[in-house]
């Protein structure tokens, strides 16, 4: 994948997000998106080999538009600065956990899981944690999940969106145990998480070529547990 020209695009666009511009270089913007797609098929080829769940998937099924919706937003930019996708079996929008890459300036990540959840599904998750804690454990703290994703954060400054840090596992949390769970538990913190994603920040030049999908396979299939276990209770509702 041609990264670079992807982000010098996009960095274009930042500065000058408006629709005169984008006409005049819709060219441009088509030449990046294509390439972006190609990246994104060669995910998805790599992604089949150690998940066939996603066999069935193409490019157009996990790819946004470029056009921002600013019908409820103070922010009227029309275009976005980023480009992602989003691999899940069911579709962009299912509550089932996906693998998910995005490019933006200063800001590439791989991220796995799910990034929002009703709260009636959260206690389904809750409790299957509590009911099967040696292998949730095994799941988020074996080595290769803590070496890409890190250690739960314990602080309880921690209900805030993590997501510009270096790498992570859980967006926002509780305050504090969630009602009708014990607060005295000695794992308490993964019941007060919000959601179950995790994620990795990668360089501005970790997309360029072809190497880069050996790194995303490890990173991916080190999550790949954590995903399924939550994805086996998600899945009970849809």
């Amino acid at each position: 994948m041609d990264q670079k020209s992807i982000l010098q695009f996009l960095r274009q666009v930042m500065a000058n997000n408006n629709r005169e511009w984008f006409q005049e270089h819709k060219k441009e913007y088509e030449a990046v998106r294509a390439e972006f797609e190609r990246g994104v098929q060669q995910a998805l080829e790599r992604i089949v080999t150690f998940d066939p769940e996603i066999a069935h998937v193409q490019v157009k099924d996990c790819t946004y538009r470029f056009y921002r919706d600013t019908r409820f937003s103070a922010d009227k930019s029309p275009y976005k600065n980023h480009f992602g996708a989003y691999v899940n079996a069911k579709s962009k929008k299912a509550l089932r956990g996906g693998y998910y890459l995005h490019l933006e300036p200063d800001h590439c990540l791989l991220a796995v899981g799910n990034y929002w959840l009703p709260t009636n599904i959260l206690t389904s998750c809750r409790n299957e944690i509590m009911a099967n804690t040696a292998e949730w454990l095994q799941c988020v703290e074996n080595k290769e999940f803590v070496k890409y994703f890190g250690d739960l954060p314990q602080s309880e400054d921690s209900n805030i969106d993590r997501w510009d840090q270096p790498q992570g596992f859980g967006m926002a949390k509780l305050k504090t145990c969630p009602s009708g769970f014990p607060k005295d538990w000695p794992h308490v913190d993964y019941l007060r998480l919000k959601d179950y994603c995790c994620w990795h920040a990668v360089s501005e030049t970790f997309f360029e070529g072809d190497g880069w999908l050996d790194e995303m396979e490890r990173m991916f299939r080190a999550a790949k547990p954590m995903m399924d276990f939550m994805n086996a209770v998600i899945d009970d509702y849809e």
